[in-house]
């Protein structure tokens, strides 16, 4: 399997995104990777480690799309950007999925471009894992579409119970969808609409859910507009640093609260292990005629070798040929009753 990936996207790139890298092909010997980007300084990079060197190869890639520019025009005018070339990849058959860690704009535009959509899909969707106190739960759209409407909606929900189901591991997934009360009467125009429309869609739709029902877990696929994905998604990820900084402080105030941090530092290394985005290694861009993983701009090696391990198994899952298959297929039940 061939996965290709931008080596200029991100704040710490091409450092931690080569780095990366090395120490996806080192962990999956069934993976090579091609990395996008300017070829001697990338040479550079890789010749600081020991690595299978048949199984990482460099696509030259002139140009960058930066944070700054605007993701469509960047897009159509930076032609042999590394965003750009590396999801070409994919398009021309030389690679099976593309990473990258850049401009977000930048990557959800070049793979629309490039490789297109699924037939029958609308709209593509972010999905990404969300950590939760039964593992991890997907949301989307976590900021593709700010305006939906219900239609866009219940593809979500098919296209994101694929995703749980093949990706995440999850057996027959509970969809919700994200509303202000549980009744499907509650909520606005757009949220009342879609309810209806999932009742009757081919997944195991178990109503609606509140925000504070999040964490808990009890739903494997959280549905949603990219508007409201994306402020779930930030306060989550603000409410979590803010929280470790508060710990932080209480357990250093004293000499027996460092004590007693000493003795729970293996519980909290757990703890923040479960609520790190690298962990993840970066979300799905579902819709898109193949595989495409967006990471956070902030990627270090960690977070770029977990995203060629989820681009990984999303490619060996089929994930891309399993979604038209759910819109017209059995529903989830009748699937589970076969």
């Amino acid at each position: 399997m061939i996965i290709a990936v931008d080596a200029m996207g991100g704040d710490y790139a091409p450092q931690e995104i080569v780095a990366g890298t090395v120490q996806a092909v080192c962990d999956f010997p069934d993976v090579s990777v091609i990395l996008a980007g300017p070829v001697d300084r990338i040479k550079q990079e890789l010749a600081k480690y020991t690595y299978p060197k048949e199984r990482i190869f460099v696509e030259a890639a002139d140009d960058t799309i930066e944070m700054d520019e605007h993701p469509v025009t960047a897009v159509r005018k930076k032609k042999n950007a590394s965003v750009v070339v590396a999801n070409r990849l994919v398009k021309e058959g030389r690679a099976q999925a593309v990473i990258s860690a850049g401009n977000t704009g930048a990557a959800m535009a070049s793979s629309l471009f490039v490789l297109g959509r699924i037939k029958g899909i609308e709209r593509p969707a972010i999905a990404i894992p969300l950590p939760t106190m039964k593992g991890a739960s997907v949301l989307l759209d976590a900021g593709a579409n700010a305006d939906c409407d219900p239609e866009n909606l219940a593809q979500f929900a098919a296209m994101g119970s694929i995703y749980a189901e093949k990706v995440l591991g999850k057996k027959f997934p509970r969809v919700a969808l994200l509303s202000i009360g549980e009744e499907e009467t509650k909520g606005n125009k757009l949220t009342v609409a879609t309810h209806q429309l999932l009742k009757n869609a081919p997944i195991n739709f178990v109503g609606n859910i509140e925000g504070k029902d999040i964490p808990a877990g009890d739903v494997d696929v959280i549905v949603c507009d990219g508007f409201v994905g994306n402020t779930v998604l930030k306060f989550m990820e603000g409410l979590a640093t803010s929280l470790f900084v508060q710990i932080k402080d209480v357990f250093l105030a004293t000499p027996l609260t460092k004590l007693a941090a000493a003795i729970l530092q293996p519980g909290l290394r757990k703890l923040s292990a479960k609520l790190d985005y690298s962990e993840y290694g970066g979300a799905i861009l579902l819709g898109i005629d193949g595989i495409s993983i967006i990471s956070h701009g902030r990627s270090n090696a960690k977070a770029i070798r977990n995203a060629i391990r989820s681009a990984k198994q999303a490619v060996a899952e089929g994930v891309v040929a399993s979604i038209p298959q759910l819109l017209t297929g059995p529903t989830a039940k009748e699937r589970e009753e076969q």
